[in-house]
């Protein structure tokens, strides 16, 4: 069923002629195969597993880090969750073939907007073979063909994904290469399909600040940039005034920083306004009761030294740093202006203000230009499916062509549709 011996650029052919069928399949039949998919999940369960486990095995004898060996491990609940994911998907809205309203120009034509999906994508991640289905069932639903290129520790695990994947596909009569994983780990294929730009039509990259790196200098595809980026919440010396506030305060601090430390949207800087340093003390100590490791500047480190809390000195390169562990760097500064100053020059991804100042709020969600802006909410928020758009492929962080989480619609784009009455331009 599978072809993983094709060239980098045979792939591409097959999946523009997939991307071809794709594009004009009904809803109906995108359901059909999202659910056979989830079946064949459940019922393959057996096989993706053991080939999970080698890839286990393996980076375990590497000595790859925890945190790879825990994104990289499959368990029976983690694969049953996975195919209730791929059924959620099946019942978002089918953003393709939504058509604005039609408008009739002096010349007579009806001109509107149709929207289609982008055509063949070329996903690069690393370490989450989750990511190899959710990523399928996103550009299945949203019309779009995928080659998908995972670490070189996920090599089985992907492989056998790959065959249920493509099982579903030829179930539903639809073309098995809609979905195809490289299976070869050199690096060399990661640049053939990042210079592929006669059969893909864009490139997003899921990893660290390294892999979106290399693929923006290195590719002739466009590339969706997404996932990289400083988190800072702002505390304003109006949320803290109140005990009630200041304990909301203190677990909104804790689910940002210790729920997934992991988390691209997880905080890193947190900006503290110097009216409010008196009750710092009592928010962070559930922080470090965590485990989580506090590097402060001056002001700050005085004031938890004189509570009895441990801290180290924060250097210049811990601001600005995203962090993806329990550790955290604090800042002090002399009010709003200050701290939209400090966020300008560090952020781009998600930003928090926590004030009960309506004036103050305003002013930093039209100032903040980041991905995301929130307002007395965990930055932990930013993400598909807390946001309404039941799944993302990534969280984007420039302006083209998306922004924020990318869902359904963010994998879609338009196309003008004209129709006249043998109209002719004067």
């Amino acid at each position: 069923m599978s072809a993983p011996n094709a060239t980098i650029q045979e792939m591409g052919v097959r999946a523009r002629q997939a991307a071809r069928t794709l594009r004009s399949l009904p809803t109906a039949r995108k359901v059909a195969a999202l659910t056979a998919l989830a079946a064949g999940l459940r019922a393959s369960a057996d096989a993706v597993l053991a080939a999970n486990a080698q890839d286990v095995q393996a980076a375990l004898a590497a000595s790859l880090p925890d945190p790879m060996v825990a994104r990289l491990r499959l368990t029976p609940a983690a694969l049953d969750s996975l195919a209730a994911d791929v059924e959620a998907v099946s019942r978002l809205p089918d953003p393709v073939g939504e058509q604005s309203p039609v408008q009739v120009q002096p010349s007579g034509i009806r001109v509107g907007t149709r929207r289609v999906p982008l055509g063949v994508l070329g996903v690069i991640y690393e370490s989450r073979p989750n990511v190899t289905v959710d990523v399928a069932a996103l550009a299945l639903m949203s019309g779009n063909a995928v080659i998908l290129r995972g670490g070189k520790e996920t090599v089985h695990s992907n492989a056998a994904l790959e065959e249920v994947i493509h099982a579903a596909l030829q179930a539903q009569g639809l073309p098995a290469q809609a979905v195809q994983v490289i299976r070869d780990p050199a690096r060399e294929r990661v640049l053939e399909l990042l210079t592929l730009d006669e059969w893909v039509d864009a490139i997003i990259p899921r990893g660290g600040a390294g892999l979106h790196r290399f693929c923006v200098e290195n590719a002739t595809v466009p590339v969706i940039v997404g996932g990289i980026g400083v988190v800072h919440i702002y505390l304003d010396a109006s949320f803290t005034r109140d005990l009630l506030d200041r304990e909301k305060a203190a677990q909104l601090l804790h689910n940002a920083k210790v729920q997934k430390p992991s988390a691209c949207n997880a905080l890193d800087t947190l900006l503290v306004d110097r009216a409010a340093l008196d009750v710092l003390p009592d928010l962070l100590r559930p922080l470090l009761d965590s485990g989580v490791a506090l590097r402060a500047d001056p002001e700050a480190l005085a004031v938890l030294a004189a509570a009895g809390l441990s801290a180290e000195p924060a250097t210049e390169a811990d601001y600005g740093t995203e962090f993806l562990a329990l550790t955290l760097s604090l800042k002090v500064v002399a009010g709003l202006n200050e701290a939209l100053d400090f966020i300008a020059a560090h952020g781009n991804h998600t930003d928090v203000i926590l004030t009960r100042d309506p004036a103050q709020a305003e002013r930093f969600v039209q100032d903040v230009d980041s991905a995301a802006v929130m307002v007395n909410a965990s930055p932990r928020f930013n993400d598909g499916g807390q946001l309404g758009l039941g799944a993302e492929v990534a969280i984007s962080t420039q302006k083209l062509h998306a922004r924020g989480p990318m869902g359904l619609r963010e994998l879609t784009t338009t196309k003008w549709v004209v129709e006249g009455n043998g109209e002719v331009r004067v």
